[in-house]
């Protein structure tokens, strides 16, 4: 579950200023419901996936068969 900054607060913000769990919770949010975007909502999705990949992309939390889900520490 999110929780966080909603849309209203982060919309008066420059997308460099959001935090990557923002911006992948506002992505996913947006790609559900792409068929019902206007062309603003369009304009707003792309920005945030222009950050994303301004950022070098979203680090994933899932296991894979590299790693598990805990940090190891040494």
């Amino acid at each position: 579950m999110y929780v966080g900054r909603d849309m209203s607060e982060l919309d008066m913000m420059d997308k460099k200023e959001w935090k990557d769990s923002e911006l992948a919770h506002f992505h996913q949010s947006f790609q559900q419901i792409t068929p019902y975007l206007n062309e603003e909502g369009v304009t707003i999705h792309r920005e945030i996936i222009k950050e994303i990949e301004a950022r070098g992309g979203l680090k994933s939390d899932e296991a894979s068969y590299e790693r598990g889900t805990t940090p190891k520490v040494d």
